[in-house]
């Protein structure tokens, strides 16, 4: 350790000055921008190329094939957390980081240039579900790292409120996808937007992944991993995780459970239940959706700024107790609506709730695991219950829905974000007790 430190590898009194904060925030938060901007243009454009993959069946079993290939995504992302994470915590932040981003621009390129089942017959929903595949291991990856590179770069009186960009440009990531979408509708035909203006956005994706590939092969390592590195910490196990932080693992498996069923249920299905269920156009429930994120947006770095005099422990309780006593009334309500004013406004209300959820889950999972496993801590738990809640979320309602029983999702959401606030209400207070030691 002293040789180490004689050599200039361990840096544990310098601090970051706010310029340099910021610049390493942004570096960090542009690649995770584009990584959920590619992860959302399939769920963004899903409406305009099912019949294109899957031409047999009415529409609601055509986006029903659609969510399954978006599921089998979600079952690779616990195996990039695995994969990543055990590399992030190994090679460092910034090489998982700049690994992740090109997996997704070959993942997005491969969506744009895959031919339909009329040209290619059945290989073509085979080739789409291996391109989810890879933007799933990707993804996998990308949360556990970023979420763990700018909670470790954030200062430790503002680090509910700098960690919050992780989650802002996740949101700008699906808004951007919707915002290409609404661009696209209104340049283009309908006809040619179904036949091919739907690959525009997979195109822009990949080219983007490129960009930012080069701006995070520049990024600075963080001071946490390099003085665990420097003091010869642990090494980072799948076999460690779960035997040394069992309690700490699945304290994020209920939080995420609850905070990515809401998330997609509110973002990502929202715009096919508005059109599927509620019976607004394409166009509008479009509208709708990409206003609700702005608002959802904005309301991140303030209430990761709340997080920080309010405690985040509070928030995450406050948020999920929310979310389970309004989900069913507010979707009821949304089903029987012609009102898009309204719909707005209850569409606002319920991402508005789960802000206490998404503008410090990055942060808050960071602090309860020490360096050397952080990453790995971080991504598998999320991933996993991601795979089983966040993905599965939109195949549930759509099946609940053929079923006859589409209240049955409501029901679905309001129970796990009622058992996430129970977790979080008995969880270790990280604002407290961090293990995020470097300031």
């Amino acid at each position: 350790m002293a040789e180490a430190q004689a050599a200039g590898e361990a840096l544990p009194d310098i601090r970051l000055s706010p310029l340099e904060r910021l610049k390493a925030i942004l570096g960090g938060s542009a690649g995770n921008l584009v990584e959920w901007y590619d992860w959302f243009a399939y769920a963004s454009f899903s409406l305009y190329f099912a019949k294109v993959f899957f031409p047999k069946g009415d529409q609601t079993a055509q986006l029903l094939q659609t969510a399954a290939v978006f599921a089998v995504g979600f079952v690779a992302r616990p195996i990039g957390a695995w994969l990543m994470g055990v590399y992030a915590d190994r090679a460092g932040r910034r090489a998982a980081l700049t690994l992740s981003v090109a997996l997704m621009c070959f993942g997005s390129l491969l969506v744009a240039l895959t031919p339909g089942y009329a040209a290619i017959g059945a290989a073509a929903p085979v080739v789409l579900t291996g391109a989810r595949l890879i933007q799933g291991l990707s993804l996998g990856g990308e949360y556990g790292a970023s979420a763990t590179y700018m909670s470790e770069m954030a200062g430790k009186a503002r680090r509910g409120f700098w960690s919050s960009f992780q989650f802002t440009t996740l949101i700008m990531g699906q808004l951007s996808a919707l915002a290409v979408l609404l661009v696209l509708q209104q340049v283009m035909p309908k006809a040619a937007l179904e036949a091919w203006g739907w690959r525009v956005p997979f195109v822009i994706g990949a080219l983007l992944a490129v960009v930012v590939f080069w701006i995070r092969l520049g990024l600075a390592e963080t001071h946490s991993f390099v003085n665990a590195k420097a003091e010869g910490a642990g090494r980072s196990t799948t076999l460690l995780l779960f035997t040394r932080h069992p309690r700490e693992s699945l304290t994020i498996f209920g939080l995420t459970a609850g905070g990515s069923l809401g998330f997609y249920a509110f973002t990502t299905y929202m715009q096919k239940f508005l059109v599927n269920t509620t019976g607004f156009s394409k166009d509008v429930a479009s509208q709708i959706s990409a206003a609700s994120l702005v608002v959802f947006l904005l309301c991140q770095p303030l209430v990761g700024w709340l997080g920080d005099h309010v405690g985040r422990k509070r928030l995450l309780t406050a948020a999920f107790g929310l979310g389970a006593i309004i989900t069913y009334p507010l979707m009821s309500t949304l089903a029987g609506t012609s009102n898009a004013a309204l719909a707005l406004l209850l569409a606002c209300l319920a991402l508005v709730t789960l802000s206490g959820y998404t503008a410090v889950n990055a942060v808050v999972k960071a602090e309860l695991f020490p360096t050397h496993i952080r990453a790995l801590g971080v991504a598998l738990p999320y991933a996993l219950a991601n795979a089983v809640f966040g993905g599965a979320a939109e195949y549930v309602a759509l099946w609940l829905k053929q079923a006859g029983f589409e209240s049955g999702f409501y029901i679905y959401v309001s129970v796990i974000m009622a058992v996430a606030c129970v977790v979080a209400a008995t969880m270790r207070d990280t604002q407290a007790h961090s293990l995020i030691k470097e300031d």
